[in-house]
């Protein structure tokens, strides 16, 4: 936004400050003005005293000045008190501004820093919490979240440029050895370029889904997630009973506020992700449910291989499939957990990842609970009824 110049903060800080002072100096005088005037008469007044001792031969008599004389003789001083005054407040006022707004000129070049593209610039004011320190406090914590964001932004960028890639080269390779074999099966061609293309197109609706999970562009209603784990795992127990794997649901209402659809999704990517990624003909998955005064608790856990804890905590990043944990052709794009970590988020949740002593993964979804009436009345889930 272009603005005309103006006043800088300090110099106005400083005539604010100068201009206090004078007014408390002239007010200062004015008392000391009228003070004086209760014991001043209005004109001069000679008053003869008499001699010691010797009452018939007085001395010269004492001379009380009027108000017009102490007028000539006071106001000179107080007016050259009040120049003094004027010159240390402005000398005075120039040097605290600047003491005090040295903390805003760090910010702001900070702020210019990072406008000019350098986000790991930080400001780390020194000293005792004030409101400088919180500010730039809060400045470095959006710096440090907006660097760590736009660093994965970036890595998205480049994982789905070439996930999308991959299937792009496979479709033109194909097309390339068929125009140059006119004998080739046109029924296998198809049905890899099918294959192919199906893959491009779960790619695509995953990153769509991401992006409006990460917009919240969606209306907001009440949810019972123990029937969205109910419903998730009757989809797939076909999928479940064909690996040979153990599937159970169990649980309490968990009424939560969302998009049926979206918290529908994450519970199906966390279902799928625990059949696939688990022990073939006998492993189990695990699903409950649980309503605590304001939180809600999706819980879905599956047996598999011992993980680190350092692979775990690269699980829900985009594209992050876990190889050493694939298995077959059901590993997908590595969306899913990156897809519920984002859906989590957008519903003001957390989600916590955590490998199982005895090999596999546990991943817990926290979700403030919906509110319900109370006699007539929006209350948290859990308060005491009326």
């Amino acid at each position: 936004m272009d603005r005309a110049p103006g006043a800088s903060v300090r110099l106005r800080l400083t005539l604010s400050y100068a201009g206090f002072l004078m007014v408390a100096g002239v007010l200062l005088v004015a008392v000391v003005w009228v003070f004086l005037l209760r014991y001043v008469p209005d004109e001069a007044v000679r008053v003869a005293r008499p001699a010691p001792g010797d009452v018939t031969r007085p001395l010269p008599g004492l001379l009380i000045p009027g108000r017009y004389d102490l007028w000539r003789a006071f106001a000179p001083k107080a007016a050259a008190a009040l120049g003094v005054l004027l010159a240390f407040g402005l000398v005075g006022g120039w040097f605290l501004a600047g003491r005090m707004l040295a903390p805003l000129n760090r910010i702001t070049a900070a702020t210019r820093a990072a406008g000019s593209g350098s986000l790991s610039h930080r400001i780390r004011l020194p000293g005792r919490r004030d409101e400088f320190r919180e500010l730039a406090d809060a400045f470095d914590g959006m710096l440090a979240r907006l660097e760590a964001h736009v660093a994965e932004q970036q890595r998205f960028a480049a994982n789905a440029s070439h996930e999308l890639r991959t299937p792009l080269a496979i479709t033109q390779t194909l097309l390339e050895v068929a125009s140059h074999d006119p004998d080739r099966d046109t029924d296998e061609l198809l049905r890899r370029l099918h294959a192919v293309n199906t893959r491009a197109v779960d790619l695509t609706e995953a990153l769509l889904l991401l992006s409006r999970a990460d917009q919240r562009a969606f209306a907001r209603e009440r949810v019972d997630l123990s029937l969205l784990a109910e419903e998730a795992t009757e989809t797939l127990l076909p999928f479940a009973e064909r690996r040979g794997l153990a599937l159970e649901t169990s649980g309490d209402v968990a009424p939560a506020l969302g998009s049926p659809a979206l918290l529908l999704q994450l519970t199906t990517n966390l279902v799928h992700n625990a059949i696939v990624h688990n022990l073939p003909g006998q492993g189990a998955v695990r699903v409950a449910t649980r309503c605590d005064p304001r939180v809600v608790t999706l819980t879905v856990e599956n047996t598999g291989e011992v993980l680190s804890p350092g692979l775990v905590a690269t699980l829900a990043e985009p594209f992050r499939r876990g190889t050493d944990r694939v298995r077959d052709g059901h590993a997908g794009a590595g969306l899913g957990l990156a897809i519920a970590t984002s859906i989590t988020r957008a519903h003001d949740g957390t989600i916590g990842l955590a490998p199982r002593a005895g090999g596999g993964l546990c991943v817990t979804v926290r979700l403030p609970a919906a509110p319900e009436t109370v006699g007539g009345r929006w209350a948290p889930t859990g308060a005491p009824q009326a």
